[in-house]
């Protein structure tokens, strides 16, 4: 069973710093809904570290090389 104490929820900015992509496109994903997210405020939202380990099991690559 999911339990959300065992889950890390990361901002868009930490999932863009990971995949080495920027914020707005993290951001795109959440719309398009290629990432799920958690509304945590108003605007504000998480994503799963699970979600992020789902999208790199799909075949994510960065677009350029990490430094």
């Amino acid at each position: 069973m999911f339990r959300y104490d065992d889950e890390k929820f990361l901002t868009a900015a930490q999932v863009a710093e990971m995949l080495n992509v920027q914020p707005v496109t993290v951001r795109a994903w959440l719309a398009r809904r290629l990432l799920a997210s958690v509304k945590v405020g108003e605007r504000a939202v998480r994503i799963p570290q699970s979600e992020v380990a789902k999208l790199i099991e799909r075949g994510y690559t960065p677009a350029r090389p990490l430094k």
